[in-house]
């Protein structure tokens, strides 16, 4: 559990937050299994910094990319994602809106309801608003460059910023439902799929490798009783076929790509 401003001294079932703490993230350590996706539930209660992250090809050393995607678990009527700008503009122009605050004008705030699922290329200009509780799946990388933070005392990159952002509109192709398939993400960098009870025989084949299970609903037990994982938790497996569903509801699952 990682402690944040903007996060929630009231965390949603199955989760329990310590007394007098604002919890805002729980990870999920990437293991040596799968050492290249991290998960992580997010609870917000005020808007995140405004923020982009570089591809592997824009990443300078020391600096590594970042693809993400959010899934909706839960949203308060008016909640919002900010996903790009409203039109396209210039490195000057959100430099200019960076330091002034007017930033947030430029941005396109995206309704957000439960089961909607967000794609983020790295170089997406984002910020995430309060009410919400997201699953993200990304690249393992902790490199997040802040254009603006509403004031609060924390180190803003512009320079670095400025020199990954996409300055377009979202793309309209990179959001989507869990009403719309099974496979939620088959992205450069990570696939990530919805199932609800045991996997069908094409997400068997999809997923012959290691993998990270990650229960919504109900239980994931290993076929040999070693470990099992609940809501709220995270299991790495070999493979699929090492699993048993069988007391399984919603789950996802995630892989490298």
């Amino acid at each position: 559990m990682v402690e944040k401003v903007w996060g929630r001294q009231v965390l949603p079932a199955p989760f329990a937050a310590p007394a007098a703490t604002r919890i805002g993230e729980i990870w999920f350590e990437p293991p040596a299994e799968v050492p290249q996706v991290l998960v992580k539930y997010l609870f917000t209660s005020e808007k995140l910094s405004v923020q982009v992250h570089p591809s592997d090809a824009t990443a300078i050393a020391g600096e590594a990319g970042k693809e993400e995607c959010w899934l909706v678990l839960d949203a308060a009527p008016d909640a919002s994602l900010a996903i790009g700008f409203t039109c396209d503009v210039s490195p000057g122009e959100i430099a200019a809106a960076a330091r002034d605050g007017t930033i947030e004008s430029l941005l396109a705030w995206h309704p957000a309801r439960a089961g909607d699922l967000f794609y983020l290329p790295a170089g997406t200009v984002h910020a995430i608003g309060p009410g919400l509780a997201l699953v993200e799946v990304q690249q393992t990388s902790e490199t997040t460059f802040r254009l603006y933070d509403y004031g609060r005392p924390r180190e803003l990159h512009l320079e670095r910023a400025l020199a990954v952002a996409c300055g377009s509109p979202y793309g309209a192709g990179n959001k989507r439902s869990i009403a719309d398939g099974q496979v939620l993400v088959d992205g450069p960098h990570f696939r990530l799929d919805r199932v609800e009870g045991a996997p069908d025989a094409a997400t068997l084949a999809a997923y012959a490798g290691a993998l990270l299970v990650l229960p919504l609903e109900g239980e994931v037990m290993a076929r040999d009783g070693s470990a099992r994982a609940g809501a709220g938790e995270c299991l790495v497996a070999d493979g699929l076929e090492s699993l048993d569903f069988s007391a399984a509801g919603v789950t996802l699952l995630t892989r490298a790509a």
